[in-house]
C-alpha cells in the first residue's frame, strides 16, 4: 500500500510539473505574439500553482508594462529580483519602469563598508550561498580528517589554515543564505499600490499628515498595528499608512 501510494504521488508531482511547463510555454507564445493580456493570465496561473521563479516574475513584469500598467510591473520586477538579485536584465528594466514613479527619492549615501556588504550578499542567489555553504563545511571535514590522519608537519599545517578558510567561508556563506531567505519569507518591503497616499504620523486617521507618496514607489515595513504599518523611505522619512495601500513584495 505504501509503495502505491508513493507511486501516485510521483505520478501527480510529475503530472503537476509538465501542467506548468506547459503553462509557461503558452504564456511565453502569447507574449511574443503581443497578447499581453492574455500572457497575463496565463502567468498569473503559474504563480496560483505555487511556482515561482524570477522568469515568470520577469516575463509577468514585461507584460504589464507593456499594457502600462506600471505599477504592477515594477512589483513583480522587484518579485524577480528578490530570486535573481544578480540579473542585470532585471535591474535594468526595473530602472526603466520606476522613471514611470512620480516620487523621485534620493536615498540617503551609506557607508562604504555596508554598501560592498550589501553588494557581496546580492551577487548570489539564495540557493547558491547554501550550496557553497554546504560544500565547504564538506571540504572542511576532509581537510579535518588529513591534519588528523596526515603525517608530515607541512601537510597538517596546510591542512590546518586551509581548514580555518574554508570554515569561515562556510559560515558566512550559510548567513547570507540565511538573510536573503528571511528577506523572501519575512517581506519588509513594499509596492505603494495607490495613486495617491497621505502618509500620517501615528496610526490613525486623525494623526498628522506628514507628506504624500504615490503608487509604484517601494517602501520599507518597519512596524505594524492593526490595519496600519510603519514605511521607511529611501531618504529617511517614515510614517504610517493603511495596509491596503501597499502590496509586498
Amino acid at each position: 500500500m505504501k509503495r502505491l501510494l508513493n507511486t501516485i504521488l510521483a505520478i501527480l508531482i510529475t503530472a503537476t510539473v509538465f501542467a506548468q511547463a506547459d503553462l509557461l510555454q503558452k504564456a511565453n507564445e502569447l507574449y511574443t505574439k503581443d497578447q499581453f493580456k492574455e500572457a497575463i493570465d496565463v502567468y498569473n496561473q503559474i504563480l496560483m500553482t505555487n511556482m515561482e521563479s524570477p522568469e515568470v516574475y520577469y516575463n509577468l513584469g514585461n507584460a504589464y508594462y507593456k499594457t502600462n500598467q506600471f505599477t504592477l510591473s515594477i512589483l513583480n520586477y522587484e518579485r524577480a529580483k528578490l530570486l535573481a538579485p544578480d540579473d542585470e536584465d532585471i535591474d535594468f528594466n526595473l530602472l526603466v519602469a520606476n522613471q514611470k514613479v512620480v516620487d523621485s527619492i534620493q536615498e540617503l549615501p551609506g557607508i562604504f563598508i555596508v554598501r560592498w556588504w550589501n553588494s557581496l550578499l546580492n551577487s548570489q542567489t539564495t540557493d547558491t550561498w547554501a550550496t557553497l555553504s554546504i560544500v565547504g563545511f564538506i571540504l572542511f571535514l576532509t581537510l579535518l580528517g588529513l591534519y588528523f590522519f596526515a603525517r608530515t608537519g607541512e601537510v597538517k599545517r596546510i591542512s590546518f589554515w586551509a581548514g580555518c578558510f574554508l570554515i569561515v567561508f562556510t559560515i558566512f556563506s550559510w548567513s547570507f543564505a540565511a538573510k536573503q531567505k528571511s528577506r523572501m519569507v519575512n517581506h519588509s518591503y513594499a509596492i505603494v499600490m495607490q495613486p495617491t497616499v497621505t502618509v500620517k504620523s501615528s496610526p490613525s486617521e486623525k494623526g498628522t499628515n506628514l507628506f504624500v507618496i504615490h503608487e509604484g514607489l517601494k517602501v520599507r515595513i518597519t512596524d505594524k498595528l492593526g490595519d496600519w504599518v510603519e514605511i521607511r523611505l529611501a531618504d529617511g522619512n517614515k510614517g504610517w499608512l493603511l495596509t491596503e495601500s501597499i502590496e509586498r513584495i
